[in-house]
């Protein structure tokens, strides 16, 4: 479990560094028309048609960390169940676990911190969803103000467009992310005792 954990997580990394990479270049490639063309037609159209392309690599590599997040819960909540049995085998081992042998919600939550006290907004927000969710809603509000800019050409409006094109991109993102997490994985075999779950 521990290796497909650990090669999941390099192959998203792997994809986030692309990802980042692209972005970076995007903007060179930008400086350099600019320099060349000034910001007129070529530059709109080019800004528009790359940061669109950026801005789908980068919703794609979002999509596959959130796929990776739920896939590393479920393993998780795997390794709760294996430390369930160990404990059923020989319940002295219990005092030495540092993490839970239950696979409800709250206990998913206390594996990942290792039991050590941590607010669930401190989870979220250090996440690496949140990371790339932040860098594709920082590209989604720059092509909504490259956009606001080419069709009014004013700077006030474009302001405006990239802002709120930033945010609602963001809060989509969030809640369809809050929804999918409010599930969790696996259905819970093994729950807190004082916790009413379904028991298969």
């Amino acid at each position: 479990m521990l290796a497909a954990r650990g090669m999941t997580w390099s192959e998203v990394m792997s994809r986030i560094s692309v990802h980042l990479t692209i972005a970076s270049a995007g903007l060179v490639v930008l400086a350099l028309v600019t320099q060349a063309a000034g910001f007129g037609t070529e530059f709109h159209v080019l800004s528009i048609g790359l940061t669109s392309a950026i801005l789908a690599l980068g919703t794609l590599t979002g999509v596959r960390v959130h796929n990776a997040s739920r896939e590393d819960a479920a393993i998780v909540l795997g390794m709760n169940r294996l430390r369930t049995a160990y404990v059923q085998m020989g319940p002295g081992i219990a005092d030495y676990l540092v993490t839970s042998q239950h696979d409800d919600q709250a206990r998913l939550m206390a594996t990942y911190t290792m039991g050590m006290p941590r607010s669930t907004l401190s989870h979220i927000m250090g996440s690496t969803s949140m990371f790339i969710n932040i860098v594709n809603a920082i590209v989604a509000g720059a092509l909504g103000a490259l956009i606001g800019d080419a069709a009014a050409g004013d700077p006030l409006v474009a302001s405006l467009a990239g802002i709120a094109v930033g945010l609602i991109y963001l809060a989509i993102i969030v809640e369809a992310a809050r929804r999918s997490f409010a599930q969790p994985p696996l259905d819970a075999r093994f729950p807190t005792p004082n916790q009413k779950g379904p028991i298969t």
